[in-house]
């Protein structure tokens, strides 16, 4: 309920047909919103069990979780006063458990194993009428009505946002980030907005309804702050003072950014959960998880639970097996930053400690040759190279080349998914 995404998605030629096509579509939209919002009278994750997913978060190595307090969809996972669209409202039936308070119930339990808190929350809300009004047809993902024409509906929404946000900041204790999802919900220039109709007149945007839809963005962080003292804030893709880092989604960049940054990536294939998922392997999330540290980044690892509310099997298993990994090579993740250079070849990733007196080697692959030469690395005399894990010391020789190592079989005989040298650096 609380991560869907399917409204994007709908079909877009009806909306350009004559009249008839028109009412198809419409009457096929009002059936299938009535479809979606009745899933409210079924919905009741009973399995629901907040302390396992934070051991399991926290046996992984996690140290921060966000949480989705409301998507694009307008259903709350708390117990707002502003709507009855919500997990404790009269229509769903976990309302009557006693854990219904699903936001409270994630936030004490993974601030018992001590994690940051992350509340994400969507700008835009398709269940609002003061959002997406009624009397007016959805053509895209914006409001669907004109803002310049209607401003005191528009007031209305900000105040509703922001009276949740509020809610959000003050009843739930400590809060470390407000992660806003909804991007286009922004001031925009004339000349952003006639940018985005001359791109969907091109076919490379849907945006058939773009205008500036302000959120009072500096009030409401004001506001927060102001209950919240050291609040991080996500703005995603509003470049300001409010985008505190950025959120790549779903992928890596090819090289570091020159700000804060975090890839936020499903386990799986979706963001939320389907039958039957296809998690990524442990080797493969590893493997992400030390490209973008070596990048100078975050890894957000999103996992949908099922409708009764528990995770999947295969996902508890990926967070041991991360876990198992970094009880072993965390040294080279945790409180790192980048190289002088974050690869070297394909399988080769580089980190070094903040006072950048160790520099960690991280092979994606076993090293199989008994020698190798990383050009990368040019070390000062008197330096150690040891295995992370087994503490096994590496011979090396500074090269015209950079460093050359020798590398005996029994030195990566254990472990798996990668391999980590540590090097000392001498004074």
């Amino acid at each position: 309920m609380g991560h869907c995404r399917e409204l994007e998605y709908l079909p877009r030629r009806p909306f350009l047909g004559n009249g008839a096509r028109k009412k198809e579509y419409a009457a096929t939209y009002t059936e299938y919103v009535r479809q979606y919002e009745a899933l409210q009278t079924t919905f009741n994750p009973v399995r629901f069990n907040p302390e396992r997913w934070a051991a399991a978060a926290q046996e992984a190595g996690m140290r921060y979780v966000v949480i989705t307090t409301k998507h694009h969809d307008g259903f709350c996972m708390w117990n707002t006063q502003y709507t009855d669209y919500k997990i404790t409202g009269a229509k769903t039936p976990f309302a009557s458990h006693p854990r219904s308070d699903v936001i409270g119930e994630v936030f004490n339990a993974f601030r018992k194993e001590n994690f940051w808190i992350g509340a994400y929350f969507s700008k835009p809300d398709w269940h609002s009428g003061d959002y997406w009004w009624e009397r007016f047809p959805p053509s895209d993902r914006n409001a669907n009505y004109s803002i310049a024409k209607y401003p005191e509906r528009w007031q209305a929404f900000v105040g509703y946002t922001h009276n949740q946000i509020d809610e959000l900041v003050s009843n739930y204790g400590k809060v470390d980030i407000l992660w806003l999802d909804g991007g286009w919900v922004r001031v925009k220039t004339q000349d952003e907005i006639i940018q985005e109709l001359k791109e969907e007149y091109e076919g490379s945007r849907w945006a058939r309804n773009p205008q500036s839809q302000d959120i009072q963005m500096g009030e409401l962080v004001r506001k927060a702050r102001a209950k919240q003292p050291g609040l991080i804030v996500v703005d995603r893709a509003v470049p300001g003072p409010y985008q505190n880092y950025l959120t790549p989604e779903n992928h890596i960049p090819e090289t570091g950014l020159p700000y804060p940054w975090e890839t936020c990536m499903p386990m799986g294939t979706s963001w939320s959960h389907v039958p039957n998922e296809r998690y990524k392997t442990t080797t493969d999330l590893v493997h992400k998880l030390a490209d973008i540290v070596a990048k100078g980044g975050n890894l957000l690892l999103n996992i949908g639970p099922r409708p009764d509310g528990e995770l999947d099997e295969d996902a508890y298993s990926r967070l041991r097996e991360i876990g198992a990994w970094l009880q072993t090579n965390g040294e080279a993740i945790y409180g790192t930053r980048p190289f002088t250079t974050y690869r070297e070849g394909e399988d080769v990733r580089y980190t070094q400690s903040k006072d950048r007196k160790t520099v960690y080697v991280i092979f994606l692959k076993k090293p199989t040759e008994s020698s190798m030469t990383l050009q990368s690395l040019n070390i000062p005399k008197g330096s150690k190279v040891s295995v992370l894990g087994s503490g096994e010391k590496v011979k090396w020789t500074k090269t015209e080349q950079g460093t050359f190592l020798s590398l005996a079989p029994s030195l990566f005989s254990s472990g798996q998914h990668a391999w980590v040298l540590k090097v000392a650096m001498a004074p």
